[in-house]
């Protein structure tokens, strides 16, 4: 409760979060998303695909959904991080580490950024290759406790957790739409078409 408000009462029912920006005086300053609303809409904004599970059953669901609408079931997958190979088990992928061969990726990430809905990754997820070696399709698993406002929060993250050996290859992927809806602001990036199977964790 503000101090103005143990002073002077509740004048009424709207608390300031409620009142809509465009009513709140063009010079008050715009009331800021929690960041993982802010990652939705940016991320989708960016063209991502976002299925939001709050479990891991879910998450198989979600993923044998996501291989059955694109007819991914008997296609190889290039897979570098093994504790998905051990998450998705069952599913009796066919793993290999030439990324030419492969239909899709199948990868975690690093962080996932709440200001462009971008994710950031490193050489944990993609060894040393680039984003246009890498299959045009990503399926990335990821958990709610890995949002962060932006990539300098990221970078420390990073930095935090792997003391001893800091990644190489930091990247991030932010163009998720096919190659044809590509224009001059997504020029010389790698365009993929992204899936993100976030579950919540929290």
């Amino acid at each position: 409760m503000s101090l103005f408000r143990k002073i002077f009462g509740k004048k009424s029912d709207d608390s300031e979060e409620n009142v809509p920006n465009q009513e709140r005086g063009k010079y008050m300053p715009e009331i800021k998303l929690p960041a993982d609303e802010r990652f939705t809409i940016n991320f989708k904004a960016n063209g991502g695909k976002f299925l939001y599970c709050e479990n891991i059953n879910e998450i198989k669901d979600s993923f044998n959904a996501i291989l059955k609408e694109n007819k991914w079931q008997n296609e190889k997958v290039f897979l570098i991080d093994k504790r998905l190979s051990d998450l998705f088990k069952d599913f009796n992928l066919e793993t290999t580490k030439k990324a030419s061969e492969s239909a899709y990726f199948l990868s975690t990430c690093e962080y996932l950024i709440s200001d462009d809905g971008s994710l950031l990754i490193s050489s944990n997820q993609i060894a040393e290759k680039k984003l246009r070696e890498l299959p045009t399709n990503f399926i990335i698993y990821a958990t709610t406790s890995q949002f962060v406002e932006n990539i300098g929060e990221g970078l420390k993250g990073i930095k935090a957790k792997s003391k001893s050996s800091i990644p190489t290859n930091i990247t991030t992927i932010k163009h998720f739409k096919t190659a044809e809806d590509k224009d001059f602001l997504s020029y010389g990036s790698s365009s993929k078409n992204l899936y993100l199977l976030l579950l919540e964790d929290l």
